[in-house]
């Protein structure tokens, strides 16, 4: 259950900062306006709440396997929302960077 937790925790913290980071830049580059951007800085600030919640109490570890989350994350966000068509050496690379989240989240650290 403790996985399930982080991951799900994970999964919220990608779509509070990688959401509030799209925000502020549609906000700004897209020229939508001073909403959007106070919009995505309420996200962000969510992502920097949501991590306290994870299990591992090491900011650190949580910090660094959330840059996997974030790569992988990013680029189903751009998929999704923006019709970003990865190469399949972006999917290489975000598969790789989520090994890394596991290895440093759930293997065994004693």
């Amino acid at each position: 259950m403790t996985v399930a937790r982080s991951v799900l925790l994970f999964l919220l913290a990608a779509l509070a900062e990688i959401g509030g980071a799209w925000l502020v830049w549609q906000g700004w580059r897209e020229h939508r306006g001073l909403w959007w951007i106070a919009a995505g800085v309420v996200a962000l600030g969510g992502y920097g709440f949501v991590a306290t919640f994870q299990p591992e109490a090491n900011f650190g570890r949580v910090l660094a396997a959330y840059g996997g989350v974030f790569v992988a994350g990013s680029l189903a966000w751009g998929v999704v929302v923006d019709r970003f068509r990865p190469t399949v050496w972006d999917i290489v690379g975000a598969a790789i960077c989520l090994v890394g989240v596991a290895v440093i989240m759930y293997a065994p650290h004693k």
